[in-house]
């Protein structure tokens, strides 16, 4: 039978504010910060800006993903709502082991109730995964039935789906292990801000382009977009930020100017979980292409 009352999961990777999370009614799992003074919960006690606090005090927080308990918590909640099918979609697989948690939980789910459910693993994450789930969310209020959404749009979205971030320093990346002290040398000296992306193959971080100071970020950012589109002429935007919103407004006016014919835009500030590893300082632009 064709499941009537599809809820949306995601985690806490997705930069959506809680206002936009309860309008949609998709239900959040937190990513767990560990921190000197105890775990924290991404997006219910601690934040960004928490974290920002912590690196510059010279205090390096760890990641982890979401308790089993926690998981199944939410779970057992979305049955309780009525829900007869859940989907998911989290983040990158290649930056988070909260794809395949969450899958295995899917797969009991679905063993003991027979309630489907199916986990997507975005490649992707910030932004990214965000406009995924809300083009979802937007689909489900249109009257997208289960197998179009499963077998076709989702999968459709994800591969259609790019974002890019801009680093302001490579400090936390060199602590957290991501780059070598050469690399974090060179690019410190230079005035060397690199950009980074998802892998469209395994989710990873990448450095995706370069510029040498911060005021050719946003144009950058913008030129990236741009040339992503191509011709397709049906398309949603995302911009973000970690701790520089005035920044951000800056990369919508020249975002919106250059690709002024979008379905919605969306605007994130960059969770807890990424700032541990790449600090404040941070702006991004996404896009994603539709059908």
């Amino acid at each position: 039978m064709t499941p009537k009352k599809i809820a949306l999961l995601t985690d806490s990777c997705v930069d959506l504010s809680p206002d936009v999370l309860r309008q949609h009614q998709i239900y959040t799992v937190p990513m767990r910060i560990l921190c000197a003074d105890g775990e924290y919960l991404d997006g219910v006690n601690i934040r960004s800006a928490d974290v920002y606090r912590r690196l510059r005090a010279g205090e390096i927080p760890k990641t982890s993903l979401p308790s089993t308990e926690r998981l199944e918590q939410t779970l057992r909640q979305i049955l309780d709502d009525g829900y007869d099918a859940i989907l998911g979609v989290m983040v990158s697989s290649g930056i988070s082991g909260t794809y395949n948690l969450v899958r295995l939980a899917a797969e009991e789910l679905e063993a003991d109730t027979g309630i489907p459910m199916r986990v997507y693993d975005t490649l992707n994450g910030s932004v990214g995964q965000a406009l995924t789930l809300l083009q979802v969310a937007r689909d489900l209020q249109n009257g997208y039935d289960w197998d179009e959404l499963t077998e076709r749009r989702i999968p459709s979205l994800i591969r259609n789906t790019t974002v890019a971030f801009s680093v302001d320093t490579l400090e936390y990346l060199l602590k957290g292990g991501r780059i070598g002290k050469v690399a974090a040398a060179a690019g410190t000296l230079l005035q060397i801000k690199p950009i980074l992306g998802f892998s469209p193959d395994d989710g990873q971080l990448q450095s995706v382009a370069k510029v040498r100071g911060r005021n050719l970020v946003i144009g950058k950012l913008v030129e990236m977009m741009v040339k992503y589109r191509g011709e397709r002429k049906k398309y949603n935007i995302a911009v973000a930020n970690g701790g520089d919103p005035a920044g951000m407004e800056l990369v919508r006016e020249k975002l919106t100017a250059a690709l002024p014919d979008y379905g919605f835009l969306c605007e994130g500030e960059i969770n807890s979980t990424f700032s541990v590893y790449i600090g404040d300082g941070i702006l991004g632009a996404g896009i994603q292409l539709l059908d």
